[in-house]
């Protein structure tokens, strides 16, 4: 399934996700506090050092890149050096690099060139500190802008230097309209109920709905089907299925439908760990809320042992030993 869907992006002349960034700040939505406090940067033609913080595909790089466009015009990329911290993370990358661009008093009416240090919660301790002295030094030619996942790996004096900028997920509307105005554009025919399914998969991340759709569209019509074609996940039915099937004390035919996900769709045991958590916390089982409760610990406890070097098959087969053992005492009882 996965070699279906990378070779159903590389056929495609360009990312979707890449061809629908917004351009402009007015574009993006969402972030509307995010959005205005950047738009007066941009009316002052001045600014502090930024650094965003938020989860995947909220926007974060997408922010800065619109920022810049808006400051400087349509050739904003002789003001603008982006680095994505993850590859060029090492102290060598801000002694010469970042320095070499920074040094340089760039012409026009904004008085400051731009890094976009993308990432950088994956820069070393080291590239980090030496980032800390050179934002110093070169603050009357330079901002930097910081991107990231998890705020808490940016040391002290980067975050004390630093205009914070939390990002949050995109609402389920804003992602399935802008996932529909994508398909239209691009011709595609889509059902409702799969755009709102890749919402739910994704949780707000846009650059991960949008590939998804991307890659569900090289089998025709995007349908729920199609989507967890692509993601070479099981139905939420399928998993619903085998835990009731083991709550129901069923524990060899629930083991059955187990063996048949993991062959037909190659799953790995922490994406049925996943996805029966999915189903117990949000899904649509019908059981009683301390049962939901005990499942949802023990689950947690499964997933740790997987992520540990466990084996997966015991793990899963343990898992619904456990759920027929708590069938037969809850849900017997209510009977």
């Amino acid at each position: 399934m996965r070699s279906e869907l990378t070779v159903a992006v590389a056929q495609e002349e360009v990312l979707w996700v890449e061809k629908y960034r917004p351009r402009s700040l007015d574009d993006i939505v969402n972030q509307k506090e995010i959005v205005e406090r950047l738009k007066k940067f941009v009316a002052e033609k001045n600014m502090p050092h930024l650094l965003f913080a938020g989860p995947p595909g909220t926007g974060k790089t997408t922010a800065a890149l619109a920022l810049v466009h808006d400051l400087y015009g349509d050739n904003y990329r002789q003001y603008f050096l982006e680095l994505n911290a993850s590859d060029e993370r090492g102290i060598d990358v801000i002694r010469n690099k970042v320095k070499e661009f920074a040094r340089t008093v760039p012409p026009g009416d904004v008085p400051f060139k731009v890094v976009l240090l993308d990432e950088a919660d994956n820069m070393t301790a080291d590239a980090q500190q030496a980032l800390r002295r050179t934002m110093e030094l070169y603050t009357q030619t330079t901002r930097f802008v910081l991107a990231c996942n998890y705020l808490s790996k940016i040391i002290e004096p980067i975050q004390s230097r630093t205009a914070l900028f939390r990002f949050y997920p995109l609402k389920k509307e804003d992602v399935v309209n802008r996932l529909a105005y994508i398909a239209k554009n691009e011709g595609v025919e889509y059902d409702e109920k799969a755009l709102e399914t890749i919402y739910d998969i994704t949780q707000g991340d846009m650059r991960k709905s949008i590939n998804i759709l991307q890659a569900a569209s090289a089998y025709g019509k995007v349908t729920v089907e199609a989507v967890y074609k692509v993601l070479g996940l099981a139905q939420p039915k399928e998993v619903r299925e085998m835990i009731n099937s083991a709550l129901s004390g069923k524990f060899n035919e629930a083991r059955a439908k187990l063996r048949e996900l993991l062959v037909n769709y190659g799953l790995s045991g922490e994406d049925v760990v996943k996805q029966v958590h999915r189903e117990i916390t949000g899904g649509e089982l019908q059981i009683p809320e301390e049962l939901r409760v005990l499942l949802a610990d023990y689950i947690g406890e499964v997933e740790f042992r997987i992520m540990e070097g466990a084996d997966d098959e015991i793990q899963l087969s343990a898992m619904l030993a456990r759920l027929a053992m708590y069938g037969e005492k809850y849900l017997k009882k209510g009977e």
